[in-house]
């Protein structure tokens, strides 16, 4: 019989989207606890940390002529200002993984799938998480403790984030934390078989014609 494990392929830079306050950390870690096999990319943010975030873990933080010089020095794959902070991708990291058929796993904005998009094509699967109702998407926001100003602000700008669902490869509402991390390992688990994606098919389907297939 054929060693399915033969076949090398390319990861996927699978990116989690949405406005703030949909579930996407919470669906990012469900995700990661799931699919251990699955890279989480680190982003550079000049925000400063909030409570609990870990260097290295959640964020590398770093100034703002800091994240200027890794952007000017082509160290970043993408980067986009978000409420007055800029985030980054770093890019040798990312790199490395996909080559090395590692999947990597984003949670970032519609500026950065679409900027990442057209760095990596053929290397992204988006997922664009929408809430079951704005109404519900305030009260997510209050449940975490943001200041009401700052609720505000985001609810201002959901609507703007939610126009480019269209932009996105999949879409779903965010209504039961299980069923979206089912979905979504759905959309990995076909996304890693995709032809082009499967960088050792020929050689595999070449060996298996011949009868030189590997036991």
């Amino acid at each position: 019989m054929a060693c399915m494990a033969s076949i090398r392929r390319r990861g996927v830079a699978l990116v989690i989207a949405g406005p703030s306050g949909v579930g996407k950390s919470a669906l990012t870690e469900a995700l990661l606890s799931a699919e251990p096999a699955t890279v989480r990319s680190v982003s550079v943010t000049t925000r400063p940390p909030r409570g609990g975030e870990i260097e290295g873990a959640h964020y590398h933080f770093r100034d703002v002529a800091s994240f200027e010089a890794l952007a000017a020095g082509d160290a970043l794959l993408e980067w986009a200002e978000v409420f007055d902070h800029r985030y980054g991708t770093l890019r040798a990291p990312v790199l490395l993984a996909l080559e090395e058929g590692r999947d990597v796993l984003f949670d970032i904005d519609w500026q950065g799938h679409r900027r990442l998009s057209a760095v990596l094509p053929g290397d992204v699967v988006g997922v664009f998480v929408l809430p079951t109702s704005l109404a519900v998407l305030e009260a997510r926001l209050e449940d975490r403790g943001d200041p009401p100003e700052r609720i505000a602000r985001r609810m201002a700008q959901a609507t703007a984030e939610i126009a480019h669902w269209k932009e996105f490869d999949h879409v779903l509402v965010n209504h039961d934390l299980g069923a979206a991390v089912s979905a979504v390992r759905a959309i990995l688990a076909a996304s890693r078989l995709a032809t082009k994606r499967q960088t050792g098919l020929e050689r595999f389907v070449g060996a298996l014609v011949s009868g030189n297939e590997e036991r």
